[in-house]
């Protein structure tokens, strides 16, 4: 199997229309698609055994100024829309998912900073950002009695503008090869909440190599300790008066969808290969080659249509972040797309990266071939946020005309 041929587009055809890029991105989307396929995707599977930090293909992102990506024009960035950033997800999840959460969290956070940041934050952060080549991990998720529960990192004054932190985040990705590293903590001062940027190597933060977990395994999205580590004031990222975009969440979940849709995308990718180069007829079908027999064929044509109309669900669901942008569409109109997509990617991804193995035969178990990784790294991305609370609001929206509230999770 060629875990890392990239020509799915080419084979589906008119399933999976090329997104449109404009002249002013073109060169660099040859760019990156380039960096994708010759140096991320031929280290996907190796990452995978490995369980660590993807360093040399994050190195390959940073070489090609991927990084810029989500900066503004006028900032020294590349201003992509989001979803044009979106649609990279996608493309780097069906080379490598690891490094595509790793990225995702990268562009997520930077514009999100750059909308609630001082001016000079702001400032900052563009220079690490487009001149030093920094990426951003994040430091965000606590073992609270609910999922968005907070209070576990406490920061307290230092008498000097910065903060003293305390306490342990349970899940944080990106964070064992980042730059700079977001901390989410809780103001025990002010009663509130408060982000910070911390460069990697602050005495006093402990990054714990013990993420172990059955897929995503390369983005090592392990805990992070603080004990006593102090803040620079110049890294304070939330400015007074300043609330993240009301949008913010649903952009994090929708990168999810396009990233399970890379998943599913290379999944089935890889099954053609193997089927065209290794599986064997089964005698019923009366055919010299697996890929002549009719329920073969049958079983990709339905995976492939599921596929691509999940794709188009998320696409459209990337549009509309934009749209919101410029006040064309309501939240609620945001959200439900956003909801619709999660669902429809979800069960796409799952039934690729599982169900195409049913025709493939036995061999494709085999460790060398590694297809597992599919199933695992869509299986793990899948249980983010429950699928099954989208169906639930969705169906209260149609029923009830319910609007979501901005949060976390909605």
């Amino acid at each position: 199997m060629k875990q890392h041929d990239n020509d799915l587009p080419d084979r589906l055809g008119c399933l999976l229309p090329s997104f449109p890029v404009s002249e002013q991105h073109k060169s660099a989307m040859e760019t990156f698609r380039r960096v994708i396929r010759e140096d991320i995707a031929p280290m996907a599977a190796e990452n995978d055994r490995q369980g660590r930090y993807p360093r040399q293909s994050i190195a390959a992102l940073k070489a090609a100024d991927f990084l810029r990506v989500p900066v503004p024009v006028a900032h020294g960035g590349l201003g992509f829309s989001q979803a044009l950033s979106q649609h990279l997800m996608f493309e780097l999840g069906r080379a490598d998912p690891a490094v595509a959460q790793i990225y995702k969290v990268h562009d997520d956070l930077t514009r999100e900073l750059l909308d609630v940041g001082s001016e000079r934050f702001c400032a900052a952060l563009v220079k690490a950002v487009c001149e030093d080549r920094a990426i951003i991990g994040a430091a965000i998720a606590e073992n609270g009695r609910s999922v968005d529960q907070f209070g576990q990192v406490t920061a307290a004054p230092d008498g000097e503008g910065g903060y003293v932190l305390n306490g342990r985040k349970i899940y944080a990705t990106g964070a064992a090869g980042a730059d700079l590293i977001l901390v989410a903590s809780f103001d025990l001062g002010q009663q509130a909440m408060r982000l910070d940027l911390v460069p990697a190597g602050t005495p006093g933060m402990t990054i714990g190599q013990d993420w172990d977990r059955l897929g995503q395994r390369a983005t090592d999205s392990g805990s992070v300790t603080f004990e006593n580590l102090r803040t620079h004031p110049n890294w304070s990222a939330l400015a007074p008066g300043r609330m993240p975009p009301v949008h913010g969440s649903l952009r994090y979940q929708n990168g999810f969808s396009m990233i399970l849709l890379g998943i599913g995308a290379g999944a089935l990718n890889a099954a053609n290969d193997f089927v065209v180069t290794t599986s064997r007829p089964w005698p019923s079908a009366q055919v010299e080659r697996a890929s002549d027999d009719l329920l073969v064929r049958r079983l990709f044509g339905e995976i492939g249509a599921d596929l691509a109309a999940a794709c188009a669900l998320g696409r459209n669901a990337a549009e509309l972040l934009d749209a919101f942008e410029r006040a064309e569409v309501s939240r609620t109109d945001v959200a439900m797309s956003v909801y619709a997509a999660r669902s429809s990617a979800t069960r796409s991804a799952l039934r690729a990266t599982s169900d195409l193995m049913s025709v493939l035969g036995a061999r494709v178990t085999d460790a060398r071939v590694g297809f597992d990784r599919y199933w695992r790294d869509a299986r793990t991305l899948s249980l983010h946020d429950p699928v099954e609370w989208k169906h639930e609001e969705i169906g209260r929206h149609l029923l009830t005309g319910w609007e979501p509230p901005p949060g976390l999770y909605q």
